[in-house]
């Protein structure tokens, strides 16, 4: 049953245990549910009530860790928030395979960022063009002086230039602006330099300007990762042709380069949530950096067998991360998570997390291609099917082993399983 009205007004004023008990009284929850809301958990409901609006709870997620990391010559233990089961076996797995050849080797480009302001109603685009790279030095300068702190730590403003595009409204330009954002994701100080410029660009131009924002499609700060998976680790010569084969498939065929490259953001978005990261922002890049390649959507990742019959795969996409600011420097399980994994810069944890990106698509291909996704993944996912249809303590094992034997991994059929049980005690 839904509410009458979602019109609260006031909302937000009040504390949250007075939100609690209004939402309770406009709909159906019970004592119990009220009582899960209430848990606070490992988020404090004062913190969390700082980070958005309206709170009424937390929403944990399980957190796993992902073993036998060996990245740049150095073992990771990898914190993982995620509610899909076999993806954090799945990294585990192929990170094993790596370290007879060494691992992973993952570098990363500066952490440069692009503020766009969008700049309309021109009367010559080419002369505001013109314009304003003329004022370049001046515009770069006004930039900086908006974040002094970023600049004393060797970022800041390191670029302008101005795109002309052609749009359904006429004409406009699009000034472009290279942040190095050092250890910060960056939304926020390139924001902040963006608005500034506005006003400047406009009475350089004569122009308007409407957009003044971050983009996502952070092309200038991308990681990049390479590692050899031996034949032998990966079952024989036939799994490593069947894995190529799944790749040329991707490749190939944009309906399943799009499952494709959600198997790497599994392993991708894990680690950024335990890390407190913009995950949204990233998955967006991910997938536009994908389709604006040459050839239409592609695959982040590329495989090739080498001279000795082992599999090398790579994987390159923008990954705009931080340690400065955020949820990262917020949530304490964040902080737990960051701690966890021992790293010193965002280039570091951006090094990380694509290196848990190409193991983890590596993972889903060599299931794809062999047994097929859903053995593993089933028999992961029989544990949630047996706490979906009631079961409780060591009931969730024993419903979960007679459905993998049964090979009917299935809510009615938990449901069957755990009332025949609960009848012979």
């Amino acid at each position: 049953m839904g509410v009458k009205s979602s019109i609260l007004s006031g909302f937000y004023r009040l504390s949250i245990k007075e939100r609690i008990r209004k939402l309770k009284e406009i709909t159906d929850l019970t004592d119990e549910e009220v009582k899960l809301l209430q848990s606070q958990g490992a988020l404090d409901f004062t913190i969390a009530d700082r980070m958005i609006e309206n709170v009424v709870g937390t929403m944990p997620l399980p957190l796993g860790l992902a073993t036998n990391f060996i990245i740049n010559g150095r073992d990771y233990l990898v914190p993982m928030a995620l509610e899909e089961p076999s993806v954090v076996a799945g990294a585990s797995k192929a990170a094993q395979m790596t370290r007879s050849t060494g691992g992973f080797t993952a570098t990363t480009t500066d952490p440069v960022m692009i503020g766009q302001i969008q700049v309309a109603n021109l009367t010559d685009p080419e002369q505001g063009k013109e314009a304003l790279l003329e004022h370049k030095e001046n515009l770069l300068a006004v930039a900086n002086q908006q974040d002094p702190i970023l600049v004393k730590v060797g970022g800041g403003a390191r670029d302008l230039l101005v795109r002309r595009l052609e749009t359904q409204l006429g004409p406009m330009l699009v000034v472009h602006l290279l942040v190095d954002c050092r250890d910060a994701m960056g939304a926020n100080a390139v924001n902040t330099m963006c608005e500034a410029l506005a006003p400047l660009v406009e009475d350089i131009t004569g122009g308007k300007v409407y957009l003044r924002i971050l983009s996502n499609l952070a092309v200038y700060r991308l990681a990049r990762a390479e590692a050899t998976f031996p034949k032998e680790a990966l079952g024989g010569a036939n799994v490593v042709k069947g894995i190529l084969h799944a790749f040329a498939f991707a490749e190939a065929d944009p309906f399943r380069c799009a499952t494709h490259n959600k198997g790497i953001m599994n392993g991708v978005d894990a680690v950024l949530i335990a890390t407190g990261q913009d995950f949204r922002a990233v998955e967006a890049g991910a997938h536009t950096y994908a389709a604006t390649r040459e050839g239409g959507y592609q695959s982040l990742t590329k495989y090739e067998e080498t001279p000795d019959g082992d599999l090398h795969g790579t994987i390159e996409m923008p990954l705009a991360v931080g340690l400065v600011g955020g949820a990262t420097r917020t949530h304490p399980v964040a902080q737990l998570c960051v701690k966890i994994l021992g790293i010193k810069s965002a280039r570091e944890l951006a090094e990380v997390i694509v290196s848990v990106g190409l193991a983890q698509n590596l993972a889903a291909l060599r299931a794809l291609s062999q047994e097929g996704i859903q053995a593993g993944h089933m028999k992961l996912h029989s544990r949630n099917v047996a706490v979906a249809a009631g079961a409780v303590g060591d009931e969730i094992d024993l419903v979960a082993k007679r459905m993998i034997a049964d090979n009917r991994v299935r809510f009615d059929h938990a449901q069957k399983i755990l009332e025949e049980l609960r009848s012979q005690h």
